[in-house]
């Protein structure tokens, strides 16, 4: 449907502005003196907050032509995404884990989506 497309624009600026902002927020380095986080492995600019990922990965979901992630959602924690909600296909779910995948910072995908295909009832 062509009526959405200027929806999933608007909304994926959005997503990756606010995910821009959250980035430029959380990129303060620690008071001296201060011990080293558990990141210290990472530099600066390497470490992606949770927030950030999920709002990356649900704006890359809504961009995503072909997969259709309107009932996917998404959490994040330490790196870790996890998808949960319903598609209309294997494929679809594939492809949902694939794109989230390759947002930065994601350390791994836990997949739980499940596959209603279209007439069957949830």
């Amino acid at each position: 449907m062509q009526t959405f497309q200027p929806l999933k624009i608007a909304a994926t600026v959005a997503a990756l502005l606010f995910a821009a902002t959250s980035a430029a927020q959380t990129g303060a380095p620690p008071a001296s003196g201060t011990a080293p986080t558990s990141h210290a492995s990472e530099s600066l600019g390497e470490h992606v907050s949770d927030a950030t990922i999920t709002t990356k990965a649900k704006a890359e979901l809504i961009a995503a032509n072909d997969v259709k992630a309107s009932r996917v959602h998404v959490k994040t924690r330490r790196g870790v995404v996890s998808l949960t909600g319903t598609v209309p296909s294997a494929a679809d779910k594939t492809r949902a884990q694939e794109i989230v995948e390759g947002v930065a910072g994601v350390r791994s995908v836990n997949n739980h989506l499940k596959v209603i295909e279209n007439g069957a009832s949830e």
